[in-house]
C-alpha cells in the first residue's frame, strides 16, 4: 500500500485531521435501513460535533459532483426562483493567456459544450467553518480540491467526465486577475489544486485549457457548505461499500465516515464525508476518493430523475436556494435562465450514456513529489483528444447528425446564445491576397517538454515554403518557441481570415489558427508535429474509447460498490 502526502492541506497528525464530523455509521442516531441491507442517514451523522482539538485540518471535500444537480434543480424550479438571479456569485472565465473561445460548431451546425466544476475549499464563512477544521485556515486562500470536466457531446448524445486528481504536479500558466495582479507562470511544478489561489477559478480554467488544449466554456464553483445543504435537500443519495468501514486512524485522521457493508442514502455531513472519504477506501490515496466520488455523481443523477419530491414547489425552492448561495459561476452563467438553458441541454443524456473517467497517471518520480501524480504520457493526452475532438468515451459513438439536426442548423434551439461562438476563421473572400499578408515564422520544434532538439533553420525552410505559394512579406524569426503542434496565432480580429489564409496554404487544419494576445501579428509556431517535410506529421487516428487506465463508471451502473482499505473495517 502506497499512501500520499502530498496535499498543502494534509490529513496531517491532528486529532481529527482529514474530517472533524464524527461518524454517523451503523447504529448511528436516527438512521433507517438501506435498500440493500446497509442504512440509511436521516440527517447526517446523528451525533454530536466535538469541539476544536490542537491543530486540525481543512475539510476535504468533492462538491463539485452537485454541479448536475443545481443544473437539474434550475429546469425544475425556473418560476420559483428568478428572484435569487441577484444573488448569483460570478467571476472571470480565464486568466491565463491561452484563451481558445468557446467551442466550435460541427458542420451540422451542433456545438459541443465544455464545464469545469470546481470544489473549493473555502473557508471564509461561519457555516463553512462551523463543519470543522484548523482554525488558523479560516479566511485563508482557498484550494481547488476537486476538478471535473463536463463535457456534452455536440448532438447530446452522451456526457463525459474527466477527473483529475488534485494531487497532480503541473506546469503553471501565466494568470491576471480582473484588477491587474499578475500571477507568473511558475518555473517549476506545482500541485494542480493550488491554481485557485493564483487568482481565482479562472486559474483553475486556466491551467487546464494549458495542459488539455481543451476549449472550456463555462466554470461552476462550489463550497462544501452547499454539500450539506443540496444533499439535504434532494432526500439522500444511495451508495455502496464492500465491507464496514470507518474513516478513522489511529491517529484521528480520516473523514469519520461510518457505514455498514451494503448500500446506505446519505446526506447532509455524511454524504459531505463521503465524498471527501480517502483513508478507508482502495488503497488510502486521492484515486480511491476520485472513484468515490464518480459512484456518489452518477448515483446522485439517478436519483434526481426519479425523485418525485422535486416536483414540490418548496422542496425545489430549497434546493434552488442552496445551489444558489454556495456557488460562483462565470460570467456567460450569471442568470436562471442560462441556467435553465443549460440544464435542458444536460437533461438529453440518459444516464446510459454518462462516462466518468480520472486522467491516467503516473507517480512522478521527481525529486521531493513522492506521492503527487502527473498525467500519464500518451494515454492521458488520448482521453484529452478524444473530449477535443468530441468521441464518446464508452466506445458506443454518437447518435447520427442526420438523425438530430440539419446540417447548417443550430443543434440545440434552447441553448443559451453563448453557447453558440462563431466558427473558426476561414480562407474567405475578406482575406488580402497573399504577397499583402505579414507573416512570420518560428521555429518552435523542441516541444512544450523540450525533450527534443529543435531542428536548425526549420523556420527558414516553412518561410521558403510560403514564399513558393505568394506570400513575399515572410519573415524568419529568430526567436523561437515550444509547440507540440504546429499553430497560427495572430493579433487581431482584422488578421483572422488572412491567418486563415496562411493556415490553408501550409495545408494546417482550421483549428490550428487561435487569436492571441502575445503575438503582434501572424505568427506561425512550427510544432514538434513539423519537423521536416511540406506537411506536419498527422497524428494517429484518435481513440475510439477512454483507456482502461481512466477507469471508467457508465452512468446506469447502479452496483458500483467501493472496495475498503484493509485496516479501515468494524
Amino acid at each position: 500500500m502506497r499512501v500520499r502526502h502530498s496535499d498543502v492541506r494534509e490529513e496531517g497528525a491532528s486529532a481529527q485531521a482529514d474530517g472533524d464530523i464524527p461518524g454517523g455509521g451503523a447504529g448511528a442516531p436516527g438512521t433507517v435501513p438501506g435498500p440493500r441491507g446497509g442504512s440509511r442517514s436521516a440527517r447526517g451523522t446523528g451525533g454530536a460535533r466535538p469541539p476544536g482539538r490542537g491543530r486540525r485540518r481543512v475539510l476535504r471535500w468533492v462538491s463539485s459532483v452537485l454541479s448536475l444537480l443545481i443544473l437539474g434543480t434550475a429546469a425544475a424550479g425556473y418560476l420559483y426562483y428568478r428572484h435569487l438571479n441577484g444573488s448569483i456569485q460570478t467571476d472571470a472565465l480565464n486568466l491565463g493567456e491561452n484563451k481558445l473561445g468557446g467551442s466550435k460548431p460541427n458542420a451540422f451546425g451542433q456545438t459541443p459544450l465544455n464545464i469545469l466544476l470546481i470544489g473549493s475549499d473555502a473557508r471564509n464563512d461561519a457555516e463553512n467553518q462551523a463543519l470543522g477544521g484548523a482554525t488558523d485556515t479560516f479566511d485563508g486562500p482557498p484550494l481547488a480540491d476537486v476538478q471535473m470536466l463536463l463535457h456534452l457531446s455536440a448532438d447530446r448524445s452522451n456526457m463525459s467526465v474527466v477527473s483529475m486528481p488534485r494531487d497532480t504536479m503541473l506546469m503553471m500558466p501565466k494568470c491576471t486577475e480582473p484588477g491587474g495582479k499578475v500571477h507568473p507562470a511558475s518555473k517549476g511544478l506545482v500541485q494542480t489544486n493550488e491554481s485557485i489561489q493564483r487568482g481565482g477559478p479562472g486559474c483553475t480554467v486556466a491551467a487546464w485549457t494549458e495542459l488539455t488544449k481543451i476549449p472550456i466554456d463555462h466554470f461552476m464553483m462550489i463550497d462544501f457548505k452547499g454539500v450539506v445543504r443540496m444533499a439535504d435537500a434532494i432526500g439522500g443519495v444511495p451508495v455502496c461499500v464492500e465491507q464496514n468501514v470507518h474513516s478513522r486512524t489511529r491517529d484521528g485522521k480520516g473523514s469519520g465516515l461510518k457505514l455498514p457493508k451494503g448500500t446506505s442514502v446519505i446526506q447532509g455531513e455524511t454524504a459531505l464525508q463521503w465524498l471527501r472519504t480517502r483513508y478507508g477506501f482502495e488503497d488510502g490515496t486521492d484515486i480511491g476518493r476520485t472513484h468515490a466520488q464518480h459512484q456518489y455523481m452518477n448515483s446522485m443523477a439517478r436519483e434526481f430523475r426519479k425523485n418525485a419530491k422535486l416536483s414540490n414547489p418548496v422542496k425545489l425552492n430549497s434546493l434552488a436556494q442552496a445551489a444558489i448561495e454556495a456557488m460562483v459561476v462565470d460570467t456567460g452563467l450569471n442568470k436562471i435562465d442560462k441556467l435553465f438553458d443549460l440544464s435542458m441541454e444536460l437533461k438529453k443524456v440518459p444516464p446510459g450514456r454518462i462516462t466518468m473517467t480520472t486522467m491516467p497517471w503516473i507517480y512522478s518520480t521527481k525529486p521531493g513529489l513522492d506521492g503527487r501524480v502527473e498525467p500519464k504520457p500518451g494515454e492521458a493526452e488520448d482521453l484529452f483528444r478524444m473530449v477535443r475532438e468530441d468521441i464518446a468515451l464508452d466506445g458506443q459513438g454518437s447518435a447520427s447528425p442526420a438523425a438530430s439536426a440539419t446540417p447548417g442548423a443550430p443543434a440545440s434551439p434552447s441553448a443559451p446564445a453563448q453557447q453558440q461562438p462563431t466558427t473558426a476563421p476561414t480562407a474567405a473572400a475578406t482575406a488580402a491576397p497573399p504577397a499583402k499578408i505579414a507573416v512570420t515564422v518560428r521555429n518552435s520544434t523542441g516541444g512544450k517538454d523540450g525533450s527534443a532538439a529543435k531542428v536548425k533553420g526549420r523556420a527558414s525552410e516553412v518561410a521558403a515554403l510560403l514564399t513558393g505559394k505568394g506570400f513575399t512579406k515572410v519573415v524568419a524569426d529568430t526567436q523561437t518557441g515550444a509547440e507540440d503542434i504546429s499553430v497560427i496565432r495572430y493579433a487581431t480580429d482584422a488578421q483572422a481570415a488572412d491567418a486563415a489564409a496562411v493556415a490553408t496554404a501550409l495545408g494546417l487544419p482550421a483549428g490550428s489558427v487561435q487569436k492571441s494576445d502575445q503575438v503582434a501579428g501572424i505568427v506561425v509556431f512550427v510544432g514538434k508535429d513539423w519537423r521536416t517535410g511540406g506537411t506536419p506529421t498527422p497524428p494517429p487516428p484518435a481513440p475510439t474509447k477512454a483507456p482502461d487506465s481512466a477507469h471508467a463508471l457508465n452512468g446506469d451502473n447502479d452496483q458500483a460498490c467501493m472496495p475498503i482499505q484493509p485496516g479501515f473495517t468494524w
